[in-house]
């Protein structure tokens, strides 16, 4: 299974790596891209089981980029790693085909609990 992370900062991509293989899902290939015009271009070549995108993000963001593959047709599990939330955001995102809202500072057992059900 193939987990694309997006996020602009490099540190935190690697905390997510890191917080991923802390919940178990390490065994997993894991795939980054640094904003969202790169994620869109991975999530068409490399074509992942889930993108874990985060909101903010240079070229395009995380809601532009599930707006993107939705309108391609592309239904990829998503849901957003990022440190904003507000109401507002967490019903856009689902509205758009969101699967989950993850707020940082976050956990491995946080992981745990939302994506084991999604990745089984």
């Amino acid at each position: 299974m193939k987990i694309l992370i997006a996020d602009d900062s490099r540190v935190m991509r690697q905390i997510v790596v890191r917080t991923l293989r802390q919940a178990g899902f390490g065994e997993h290939s894991l795939i980054e891209a640094s904003n969202g015009r790169e994620a869109l271009d991975l999530a068409k070549a490399e074509k992942p089981d889930l993108i874990l995108s985060d909101w903010n993000m240079p070229e395009m963001n995380g809601m532009e980029l599930l707006r993107q593959l939705r309108a391609a047709g592309n239904e990829v599990k998503f849901g957003f790693v990022t440190s904003e939330s507000t109401p507002e955001m967490k019903d856009q995102a689902a509205h758009a085909g969101a699967l989950f809202f993850i707020v940082k500072p976050f956990s491995p057992e946080r992981f745990d609990e939302v994506f084991s059900p999604i990745l089984g």
